[in-house]
This record gives C-alpha cells, structure tokens and sequence, in this order.
C-alpha cells in the first residue's frame, strides 16, 4: 500500500513538473517575441525589416539578412545574444531575458508588435505577441477610452503589398457598470456602446504581411465616466454612479481575402494609400 501511494505521489509530482516545465517554456517563447519586436522597432539600424522567428534547440532566434545579424535566446541559460555585425562571428552574451523583460516593461514598452501600431496606445494597455497571437490587457485596471475601436492598429505602409485581411469579432463578454436602467419594459440604451465598439467586420487592403492570420485577444477595462457628463441630471429611470466603466473580453481573428471590395465587410482601409470606405445602402463609398 506504501509503494502504491508512493507511486502515486511520484506520478504527481512528475506531471506538476512537466506543467510547469511548459509553461516556463511558453513563458520564454512569448518573453522572446516581445524582445526580439522591440528590439526591430528600437533599433532598425542592427534589425531590419520584422523577421520571423526561428527554433533550432536550444536557440530562438531571428536572423535579418540586410545587417548579416543573428538575435535570439538560448533556452539552456536563458540568456540573450547576438552576433553578426559589429559583434563578430561568435555568439554574444547581452543580459539575461529576464534582465531585459523588466526593463522594456519598466520604461513604458511593451515589445513593439509589428502588425500593430502601438504609437498612440493609452497608458496602461499592455501588449504582448507569441507566434501570431497577440494578447492585449489593461491588466485588471480600467484606463481612458481610447479614440479608435481598434486595439491592433495597421501601421500606415510605404508600399502596397496587395494583401486583403477582413477581420471579425467573437464578443466572450462585456459589462457597462455605474449606469443603472429602471424604466419597466425599456433595454438600456447605452448597451448600443458596447455594440458600436466591438462588433462588425473590418477589411484592411495593402495590409504588411504580419497582420495576415492574426489572433487579437483583450482583456480590457475603460473609464468611460466623461462620455457621460453632457446627461443632464436627473433623467426619470436613469441612475449614473461614477465612475462609469465598459469592460470587454474579446477575440478579434484576421484572414487574408482576394479583394475587400467582395467582402461582407461594414469598413474598408488601405493602409497604403490611407483611404476609407464605409458601408452605405449595400455600397462602399469613399470617405473624404
């Protein structure tokens, strides 16, 4: 009985350590991403043009033909090196990941996600990117409102790529708290918020190759407190208590598609051009 209760307790033990085995490992994958874009993005002159990453045991790393450089990890020592260029033919140890990580997270970055323009991002929302996934958060916070309805903005491109992405929204849930509707028989008209922010399709034209099959998770809270201040007080049936909140999960999937203008798409953006159409009587019409 001992020996099969030692057994037992051994069998769990291992798969606890192969859990968290994996989850170390995925912890370095995403960690890396984050690098290895923030390091593209801050420093184009040594990494140019967003290169994929590659894994060769024990070694994630990208390699950018323009500078002749290799960045990556190496998972045995979690360590960061480069080599190429002005650091030679031999691997060059920089600081530890984790070194690293903290950092970027320390000086306001977040590791630049190329298929999104984070330049205007507000405060607190968190990016972060593993592979074509990319995990947007406000980390359990609610922040201002930001002006677009798009968490994953397409940076503007310096030349057509002739590639068509048509997005879609999976709503998980979404709450307005701090209002609250007590007229018998009336919906809460501010719902029509969280629709008009989240849902409907989107097709950007002359989209950089990284935003095609792109996965867009969130994870956010705003303050919407001062969309609310122009109600004049005391509407019949309407409680305002601030502050105001709209929270949001959602799951926003990208696919590539021949032409938008054949699309069920409720937008158009070229990202080349910088040109908008919208939706009106089953026709796209130019915005000026």
């Amino acid at each position: 009985m001992k020996n099969t209760l030692k057994k037992l307790a051994m069998g769990i033990y291992a798969i606890m350590l192969s859990g968290h085995f994996h989850l170390a490992v995925a912890e370095i994958s995403s960690d890396t991403e984050t690098l290895l874009n923030w390091a593209e993005n801050t420093y184009p002159a040594y990494f140019p043009n967003h290169q994929a990453t590659q894994s060769i045991e024990p070694w994630l790393f990208r390699y950018y033909p323009d500078t002749g450089i290799y960045a990556g990890v190496n998972k045995n020592d979690n360590n960061v090196y480069v080599m190429g260029g002005p650091w030679g033919g031999n691997p060059t140890i920089i600081s530890p990941l984790a070194d690293l990580i903290a950092q970027i997270n320390n000086s306001g970055g977040s590791g630049s996600i190329p298929a999104c323009n984070t330049a205007s991002a507000p405060t607190g929302l968190t990016y972060t990117q593993n592979g074509n996934v990319v995990n947007v958060t406000t980390n359990g916070t609610c922040i201002a409102l930001p002006t677009s309805n798009s968490l994953c903005q397409i940076p503007q491109q310096t030349a057509a790529s002739g590639i068509s992405v048509l997005t879609s929204t999976n709503v998980i849930s979404s709450a307005i708290n701090g209002i609250t509707i007590s007229i018998p028989g009336i919906p809460n008209p501010f719902e029509s918020l969280v629709s008009n922010f989240t849902s409907g399709k989107h097709c950007t034209a002359n989209a950089p190759a990284e935003a095609a099959n792109l996965i867009v998770n969130s994870d956010t809270c705003f303050d919407i407190t001062n969309s609310f201040g122009s109600l004049p007080d005391g509407i019949p049936g309407v409680t305002i208590t601030p502050p105001v909140t709209f929270a949001l999960k959602d799951t926003v999937t990208s696919r590539t598609v021949a032409d938008c203008f054949a699309t069920d798409a409720e937008s158009i953006y070229d990202a080349f051009t910088n040109e908008t159409w919208i939706k009106e009587g089953g026709s796209f019409v130019k915005v000026d």
